[in-house]
């Protein structure tokens, strides 16, 4: 029965305010993770310990020396036609490796491997592990990006103790293998936790949540990272009211943590217009705004033009913007607030974005750019609609989102609540007034404890969803015509999973 409450009929297809879908709390305690050899492409994980939880953060702990079991592969049997570990797209997990560095906190177990490769089988949505990079490879790594046509993968490191780096990594496209491109190059601020690269793959740009600093970094052709081309910090060098020994887990959604966490700015992402690249956006989670920038691609400079609330307040609770992430092929964008539960729809003004770029074009000194640019400034998103991400009846104190994405074919945008332990997936109405809106298709276990990320596959039928605290990624069918999440029965033991990256 309590199976059944998952399987619920997604609703109509018309523009809506969030329905709820119930819950099963008895759900949330999913028996663990699992050796999987069912099937001729599944692939048994046993740790050291005979395949048993963790238990300690002590050498080896996570589980991270695997024995990889192959079967035999029958030829007349299968799908490709060559074993499948030479085809489907490249999974990189990057994990947690101290939790005392972190402004929140993790309640799974530390790893002493970083990053953790497998191959995608795409006919039926089992992993098999390719690599794991040595102990001491890097320090907490968190926000992976791939490059848009190398096989370079950056990373960042997440501390509020110490300066964040950039990482550049080589991926070998046939074994999986993870190796250091060039040496790492700072942040220029603390706790770095997104990257975005430009449109002409020439710029870096990056966010710090713990002191809210913005950061350009110059891309080499070859992949490899340049200089540090402009550093933007908008407390204009105050000193922060939260202190990097003492503060709550910014993981909790309490009041005392939320009063915390909004006492000062804390930048979450930078993401650009997709057209030309030259208004960027970052959701500031605790000013409640999306601070609007112009992007120039030729210095790296970002320059300010205005603010965006980040939708609309309840009483005593404040929204948390997180991330957002533009439609496909319509003039909408989606911003999550990490704190409300909530996405709020906001329609995209491309003729104001490109009065912005007309100032600074027009202008001669950077300095006089900077200045036409702030004379010009016009918010370009206007907020339409709130939706919300958990049910009605489930307290959003306990909830915090994760990520937000849009589906590969544009017809589907999907948060992951964590809290909750879900994701929740809204159809996307190209027809409506105006165009974009959503309405709910369903909520959906994922299987395991605070969902910090997922990622869909290039084809968009596996969803692959990061399980953090319950150290387990778990793989699910999407269906692309209703939405619904179908859980496929793979789960594999990495430890304190953050991030998920595919690589066709």
């Amino acid at each position: 029965a309590n199976a059944e409450l998952w399987r619920q009929p997604c609703p109509p297809n018309s523009p809506s305010t969030a329905m709820s879908i119930p819950f099963s709390l008895s759900e949330a305690g999913f028996e663990g993770s699992r050796s999987l050899v069912s099937g001729l492409h599944n692939v048994a994980l046993q740790t050291d310990n005979g395949g048993r939880a963790p238990t300690s953060s002590s050498d080896d702990s996570d589980g991270a020396d695997v024995v990889e079991q192959r079967p035999q592969f029958s030829p007349s049997a299968m799908a490709y036609p060559s074993p499948p570990h030479m085809h489907g797209p490249i999974v990189a997990v990057s994990c947690y490796t101290c939790f005392a560095d972190l402004a929140h906190g993790p309640r799974g177990v530390e790893a002493q491997r970083s990053f953790w490769t497998f191959r995608l089988n795409l006919n039926d949505g089992t992993l098999t592990l390719l690599s794991a990079v040595p102990k001491g490879f890097a320090h907490n790594p968190a926000f992976t990006r791939c490059h848009p046509s190398l096989n370079v993968v950056y990373s960042c490191t997440e501390s509020v103790r110490h300066e964040g780096q950039v990482l550049a990594l080589q991926l070998d496209s046939r074994s999986g293998e993870l190796t250091e491109l060039c040496p790492p190059v700072s942040a220029g601020g603390w706790s770095t936790c997104y990257l975005t690269i430009h449109k002409s793959a020439r710029r870096l740009l990056l966010v710090n949540y713990w002191d809210s600093t913005i950061c350009t970094l110059e891309l080499l052709p070859s992949g490899k990272l340049g200089r540090r081309l402009c550093v933007y910090d908008p407390k204009g060098g105050r000193t922060m009211k939260a202190s990097a020994d003492r503060h709550v887990n910014h993981s909790m959604n309490d009041e005392r943590a939320q009063a915390e966490r909004q006492s000062d700015p804390h930048s979450h992402a930078i993401v650009l217009e997709p057209s030309a690249g030259t208004i960027a956006y970052v959701p500031d989670l605790g000013m409640d705004v999306i601070r609007q920038f112009h992007f120039d691609e030729e210095t790296g400079v970002v320059t300010p033009c205005g603010v965006i609330r980040s939708g609309v307040k309840r009483a005593g609770r404040g929204l948390g913007p997180r991330y957002l992430i533009f439609a496909k092929a319509l003039p909408t964008c989606y911003v999550v607030n990490e704190l409300s539960s909530q996405v709020g729809v906001f329609t995209y003004d491309a003729g104001v974005a490109a009065s912005i770029e007309s100032a600074w074009a027009g202008a001669g000194s950077v300095e006089a750019k900077q200045a036409a640019v702030c004379a010009a400034a016009e918010p370009t998103l206007t907020l339409v609609q709130t939706v919300a991400t958990i049910p009605d009846a489930f307290p959003v104190e306990m909830n915090t989102c994760g990520r937000i994405t849009i589906h590969p074919s544009g017809d589907f945008v999907v948060t992951s609540n964590r809290g909750h332990d879900s994701v929740c997936v809204h159809r996307v109405h190209r027809d409506s007034t105006p165009p974009g809106l959503l309405s709910l298709a369903g909520i959906f276990h994922t299987r395991g404890e605070t969902p910090r990320h997922f990622q869909f596959d290039p084809s968009g039928q596996w969803l692959l969803v990061a399980n953090q605290d319950s150290n387990t990624c778990a793989v699910f069918a999407f269906n692309t015509a209703t939405g619904c999440v179908t859980y496929t029965g793979n789960t594999y033991k990495v430890p304190s999973p953050n991030f998920v990256s595919v690589r066709a």
